[in-house]
Order: structure tokens, then C-alpha cells, then sequence
């Protein structure tokens, strides 16, 4: 055989050995089949369209596929993608949620209280306040007091007062005190009584114009009447107010000093109307002066007034404060003032953060986990805790839960946009949502609404 025919046979015998290997592995592979393997392998089951969705808009759905309004293909929504009718649950999975920068905190349960900061304005304790005045009209011959700001001590003198009034009277007494002595001691008791009446009277006419009872006691034993009587001061303190010179003629009735006791100040705090539930009598405040920097001054609340000023729509409550031996402590300095509320025992606090408030209902969403959310509808209590960012829970969460701090404005939006679609699959047609019934007006949370935007930014929301 040449050499030609043996090349074209080798070739030709590769390929007729290649096809009878083929058809070997096929024959033993049916073989080695199962009868029942064809059976066992079924097609892909097929899910179940709940409805069609707009790509664009999530609120346009139809009940079969087509173009949407912007003429763009319909995206079919399966049923076994959508919570049960009555699940208020959402879903979100992970990657979405890292993008929108969803953070939880646990809810917890301690003893919860307010710290409230407030300025006030210090004032004379009034009760410790005290007038000197003039009984009787005359002449100040001698005065103590040189100048307003004065330190008296009680007991202390004032003036002296020449009166013709006062000298008339003590020529009485002391006449009705001799009088008293001459009376034998076999005179009938009728006359003895009208003789002690005589003095009495006289001396409680004395007393009634304030004359010290050791003045009093001095013209009894001594027998001479004096010209000027001295006024003494009724109590310790610092003249606030002096209408006396000396040598002036002062009418009866007429404000000569003003005596202050400084010893005790009031300082008057201003507090707003939601503030007062965490103020009670008795209760510890803290006092700062910006006329004395790092120094801090310890006292109580005295008072709470029973109303509200209108003008500033603010509760005034009473400070008492002890002043010390130079009285650094002055009226109408301006105070800081720092009350650290009376505590609640127990009780639930979340983030005021994580709370919706709306018109009609306070939310917050629990954290689930595999990316479920749940709504909740919250009874809210009072706000505290550090820099007021705590509110207190009084139904719809419990401790251990994990509630949503920040991004849930947009599970809210997803929330009830869920519920407007399964409201409108239960009316049937196709149908478009109004944008108000997915996002109705809702308050922003429990700060302001004109830092809303700032709240938003701060917690990725």
C-alpha cells in the first residue's frame, strides 16, 4: 500500500473510531439512566403576577402587562414578593438599606429625668422686708444713718425725734405714774384701778408710737422727760431707701427707711407651662453667676405661682438662695439656673429622633431584622434625658426593642405606600395614586419643624 493510502486511511479510521465511542457513551448512558429520571426533572414553577407596575411610578399599576404613561414597559409584581393583606411589616434588602443609612437603637427602661436650663433674675426676699416709718409728726434732731446701702443691726439706732406730741405725752405717763403712788393703800380698790388705768393707758399710748419699751422703762424710773425719743431699727439688713435728713420736719405716716435682709435672696426663674410637671417644692437647683464665673451657688424651690403670664407664656417660680457674709448675692443681678427634674421610675425611652409625629398619631418603626421593618403607633410622654433628646413611651414599644433613629421618613413613605396599593387592589381597576394619599402631611419630629431639614441631613434620612 502506498503511503498515500495509509495517511487516508489513518484519518478516516479517527473518525469512524470517534463516532462509535460517541454512540458507546450514549448507549451505556441510557442505560445507567433511571426509567424515571425524565419524570423526576420538572419544569420551573411558574409565579404567580399580583399585578403590574409602572417602572417609574410605583403608584401606577394595571392588571396585565403594557406601557405605562411615560410609554415605558410594565414591570410584573409577584405575589410571593408582597406581605399578607393584614402584615403592616415592610421589607427592604441590606444594599438599600446601607444606602439610606439606617441606624437602630435599643429602647430602654431606667429611671428617666429632664435637665432644665433657664435664667432668672435675683430680688430682695420679700418676706424679709422692712419699713420704718414716722407715728407722730416732728423734728429728726440726731440721725444714725449717714447713707443708703448702710448695714443696721436690729435693735440698732435710727434717729432721734423731737416731738412736742411725745413730750406732752410723757409729762402724762409720768404724771399717772405719781398719781398711781400716791394713792393710800386704804383707798377703795375703784380708786387703786383708776389710778393703774391712768398709767397703762399712758404707756400703751407710748407703745403705739413705736417707743422702745427701754425707753419706756427709762422715763418710768428716771422721772424726767426727755426732749427727743430715739428710734431704733426692727431688724438687721442694709438700708435700701433713706427719705430722712437731719433736721427735717417729717409729717406722721411718712416712709423714713427702707430695711432689706440680705442674709437670704429669692431669685425669680422663668419656666415654660410643659416644664412644670418636673418641678416640685423642696426641689435642689444649681445657680451660676456671669459676674462670678466658676462659681456655683446651691438652693430650692420655694414657690411655683399658681398662674401663667400671658405676655410670655411662662410660669414664674421662686428661688431661695443663702447669701453670703459680703452679700455677693445682689438684687438684680441676672442668674443662670440649671434644675435637674425629679425622676421617673421605670420608665420607657427612646430617641425623640426615631418618633413621626403627625397630626393625629405619633409612629415609630421597629427593627425586625433580614431587613423587616414594622410601624408602630406610640403614646408619647414627657421629653428629657441629655440636652432634652429623649422622650418617655408610654404604650406601643417595650424595652429590648430596636427602633429606627434616622432614614425613617423614607420606610414611613415605603410603609404607606404599601398600604395604599393593597387598599387599592382590594377596590380593583387600574388606577393612579394621588401623591397626598401615599404621603399625607406629616409633622416632623420632636424637634422643630424649622430644623427639620437639619434633623434630615444630620441622620441620612
Amino acid at each position: 500500500m502506498s503511503q498515500s493510502n495509509k495517511n487516508r486511511f489513518g484519518a478516516a479510521g479517527w473518525i469512524i473510531l470517534a463516532l462509535l465511542m460517541g454512540g458507546a457513551g450514549y448507549f451505556f448512558g441510557t442505560r445507567t439512566s433511571g426509567p424515571d429520571d425524565s419524570e423526576t426533572s420538572s419544569a420551573p414553577t411558574e409565579r404567580t403576577v399580583l399585578y403590574w407596575q409602572a417602572p417609574m411610578n410605583p403608584t401606577e399599576i394595571y392588571d396585565s402587562p403594557g406601557k405605562s404613561a411615560m410609554g415605558m414597559d410594565l414591570v410584573p409584581v409577584y405575589a410571593d414578593d408582597q406581605p399578607a393583606a393584614s402584615d403592616s411589616n415592610i421589607s427592604i434588602d441590606p444594599s438599600t438599606i446601607q444606602s439610606m443609612g439606617v441606624r437602630t437603637q435599643v429602647v430602654e427602661q431606667r429611671d428617666f429625668s429632664r435637665q432644665i436650663r433657664t435664667v432668672g433674675d435675683v430680688s430682695y426676699n420679700e418676706e424679709r422686708l422692712h419699713v420704718v416709718n414716722s407715728k407722730v409728726s416732728g423734728w429728726i434732731e440726731k440721725l444714725y444713718v449717714s447713707y443708703v446701702g448702710e448695714e443696721v443691726r436690729v435693735g440698732g439706732p435710727l434717729m432721734d425725734i423731737y416731738s412736742p406730741e411725745l413730750v406732752s405725752t410723757q409729762e402724762e405717763f409720768l404724771l399717772a405714774v405719781r398719781n398711781a403712788k400716791m394713792v393710800s393703800p386704804n383707798a377703795t380698790p375703784s380708786v387703786r384701778a383708776d389710778a393703774e388705768r391712768l398709767v397703762s393707758a399712758a404707756r400703751t399710748r407710748l407703745e403705739y408710737w413705736d417707743i422702745p419699751e427701754s425707753e419706756i422703762e427709762a422715763l418710768a424710773n428716771t422721772g424726767e422727760v426727755r426732749k427727743t425719743i430715739r428710734i431704733n431699727a426692727p431688724a438687721t439688713g442694709i438700708v435700701t431707701e433713706r427719705n430722712a435728713i437731719e433736721g427735717a420736719y417729717i409729717q406722721s405716716g411718712m416712709d423714713l427707711f427702707r430695711i432689706a435682709d440680705l442674709r437670704t435672696v429669692w431669685v425669680h426663674a422663668s419656666f415654660f407651662d410643659n416644664e412644670v410637671p418636673w418641678i416640685s417644692l423642696g426641689q435642689q437647683v444649681e445657680m451660676t453667676l456671669s459676674y462670678l464665673p466658676g462659681k456655683t451657688y446651691a438652693g430650692t424651690v420655694d414657690f411655683i405661682y399658681p398662674f401663667l403670664r400671658e405676655k410670655a407664656r411662662d410660669v414664674h417660680v421662686r428661688l431661695v438662695f443663702r447669701n453670703s457674709a459680703s452679700y455677693e448675692l445682689k438684687p438684680g443681678m441676672y442668674a443662670n439656673i440649671l434644675l435637674e427634674g425629679k425622676p421617673i421610675k421605670d420608665a420607657v425611652v427612646v430617641p425623640t429622633e426615631a418618633l413621626i409625629r403627625s397630626g393625629s398619631r405619633t409612629m415609630a418603626f421597629v427593627a425586625l431584622g433580614d431587613g423587616r421593618f414594622e410601624p408602630r403607633e406610640v403614646q408619647t410622654g414627657e421629653v428629657g434625658g441629655d440636652h432634652n433628646g429623649e422622650t418617655r413611651i408610654l404604650s406601643g414599644l417595650s424595652a429590648g426593642q430596636l427602633v429606627v433613629v434616622s432614614a425613617q421618613f423614607l420606610l414611613d413613605s415605603e410603609s404607606r405606600l404599601q398600604e395604599a396599593i393593597r387598599k387599592m387592589l382590594a377596590s380593583g381597576g387600574n388606577q393612579t395614586m394621588a401623591p397626598d394619599e401615599v404621603m399625607p402631611d406629616t409633622e416632623m419630629p420632636a424637634d422643630s419643624a424649622a430644623t427639620g431639614q437639619d434633623h434630615n441631613m444630620d441622620h441620612g434620612a
